[in-house]
């Protein structure tokens, strides 16, 4: 079993696998994302993308292989310590607190960041300049400043996804991992997510996890097909896109 990681990619793994109980939900996986790559993993329900996002953030421990990041090996650290390192995540479920407004869950967001203590954080955001001009920032790189001072329980639902990824940018990552963020949005939104995430920085590397092909192939730059825990297939966004081969797949198992 060959586990030499590429030390100058921002995310590295090599033979991963997890098994629950007597299913193994992930299979001797190996890929490697470069430094500013857009990489994404599509496949039909149950094809283990989740499962190996939880893996790479450190929410599940590994059964067996390796997990590097920026050279280094996170195989047994934990979430937080990954974090650190420069990962941020959103959820394919939203951790939003939606009674509160845009710019109060980035606060709550920047408030955990480094372990920073700040204050009396709802009672006068004005006094700490600083925090109002980061959160600022992250709403604008999402197109939701005017809705900074909106309550998140008004908002639709490829809002809460935009304010999710404009949480996971104001904890400055240097490796982006989104989970499904186009499930559950309408077909308008969809457009708004996927120039949202072209526009994302360059010098971050981000991996995208998705079942919508559209959304996957139209930001990806490389593409990994999952299946039964396995990787099926990679390769380019029109590689994969005039394949037959993942036609039949989507086609047979879409109702998953």
């Amino acid at each position: 079993m060959n586990m030499t990681t590429n030390s100058s990619a921002a995310l590295s793994l090599r033979n991963v696998s997890r098994n629950f109980g007597g299913i193994r939900a992930v299979s001797d996986i190996s890929f490697d994302v470069r430094h500013g790559q857009r990489l994404t993993i599509i496949g039909t329900n149950g094809a283990g993308k989740s499962t190996l996002f939880n893996l790479i953030a450190g929410a599940y421990p590994l059964s067996s292989g390796s997990i590097s990041i920026f050279g280094e090996d996170v195989s047994k650290q934990s979430a937080r310590k990954r974090a650190s390192m420069g990962l941020a995540r959103t959820f394919q479920t939203s951790k939003l607190f939606t009674g509160l407004t845009a710019r109060q869950n980035l606060f709550v967001a920047l408030h955990k960041t480094n372990g920073v203590k700040r204050a009396g954080l709802f009672s006068s955001p004005a006094r700490d300049l600083q925090l109002v001009a980061e959160s600022t920032e992250a709403l604008r790189k999402v197109d939701l400043l005017h809705k900074a001072d909106v309550m998140v329980s008004e908002f639709s639902h490829g809002e809460t996804r935009q304010l999710e990824v404009a949480m996971a940018l104001a904890l400055n990552p240097r490796l982006l991992m989104l989970d499904e963020p186009a499930a559950g949005i309408s077909p308008s939104e969809r457009g708004r997510l996927v120039d949202l995430l072209r526009s994302l920085d360059k010098d971050i590397s981000l991996l995208l996890i998705e079942h919508d092909m559209a959304i996957a192939l139209a930001v990806a730059d490389h593409v990994i097909v999952m299946h039964d825990g396995n990787m099926f297939m990679q390769g380019t966004p029109d590689e994969i896109r005039n394949s037959a081969e993942v036609r039949d797949l989507y086609l047979g198992h879409g109702n998953e």
